[in-house]
């Protein structure tokens, strides 16, 4: 399986980002074999509309099974999430991602 964390830094100790459009990073964790990829999501920064769903269409290129993140994406990128079959979870914001997982596993998190 494959979850992808909203990141404040590019590798597993960073926290994950309440954001999602705009977060600065996107950690892409594979279960099976605890190997990892980072998406810079930088230039989403910028965006002044439709950061949300761009930073969705990104996950869909990586194959995604899970987002989690802190407050959930706005209603477009929701949308297009639930298109593509990847399951939210909200509630980890300022978690470290291995909390965020740990949270995940023993269903601690909100599903949005």
């Amino acid at each position: 399986m494959k979850i992808a964390f909203t990141s404040k830094g590019n590798d597993l100790d960073a926290q994950v980002d309440a954001r999602f459009g705009r977060c600065p990073f996107i950690v892409i964790l594979n279960t099976d074999d605890k190997s990892f990829e980072v998406i810079d999501n930088q230039s989403s920064a910028d965006e002044a509309h439709g950061a949300g769903p761009k930073t969705a269409q990104k996950l869909s290129e990586y194959d995604c099974n899970v987002l989690i993140t802190g407050n959930g994406p706005g209603g477009n990128a929701a949308t297009l999430l639930e298109k593509l079959n990847i399951d939210i979870y909200i509630g980890a914001g300022d978690m470290l991602i291995d909390d965020a997982l740990n949270a995940f596993n023993s269903n601690s998190l909100k599903k949005f």
